[in-house]
């Protein structure tokens, strides 16, 4: 399985929470409670975790991990990915995509130049951001929005990016 292509990073453990072994786990769906409907879900070193969410917690979830009986060990788990198979996952409307089918994508203002690729998605509540990353100048962070990148072609790998004067 090529994990960049098929599967999908759902959420992450953010440390332990209370002392019987449960974590605190950060959804990455669009609706967060929806993460342990895709379970078991899979970390970057292959274990494989069946979930049950306990209750919501400040950002995140309150969750129990099979496999994890103390406190110790869900503090281990601390910064692990959590992926399903994409597969698993809903197919989306023709204006929505997963983030991680963004991220590498190169990126072409609208006159045709490249201006570099994808690093990133990033969301801080006021809606998604793209990260551009651009050989020998400083990244530079995009609305993701209709009006600044009114065109993501996945199939040729490609944005198009309608820059705000005096961004770059």
């Amino acid at each position: 399985m090529n994990r960049k292509t098929d599967l999908v990073c759902l959420g992450a453990i953010a440390g332990a929470w209370g002392v019987k072994g449960d974590v605190r786990l950060k959804s990455f769906c669009a609706d967060p409670g929806a993460i342990a409907d895709y379970a078991p879900l899979v970390s970057d070193d292959g274990r494989t975790f069946e979930i049950r969410l306990l209750k919501p917690v400040s950002g995140a979830y309150a969750a129990k991990l099979s496999g994890v009986q103390t406190r110790e060990e869900a503090q281990a788990l601390k910064g692990t990915r959590l992926y399903a198979p994409r597969d698993r996952l809903p197919d989306l409307p023709d204006d929505e995509f997963y983030h991680a089918d963004l991220i590498g994508l190169a990126v072409f203002d609208a006159g045709g130049a490249e201006l570099g690729r994808i690093k990133a998605v990033m969301d801080h509540g006021a809606g998604d951001f793209l990260e551009i990353a651009r050989p020998g100048a400083p990244v530079v962070l995009v609305p993701f929005t209709r009006d600044v990148v009114p065109t993501v072609d996945l199939s040729s790998g490609r944005v198009v990016v309608d820059l705000p004067e005096g961004l770059v």
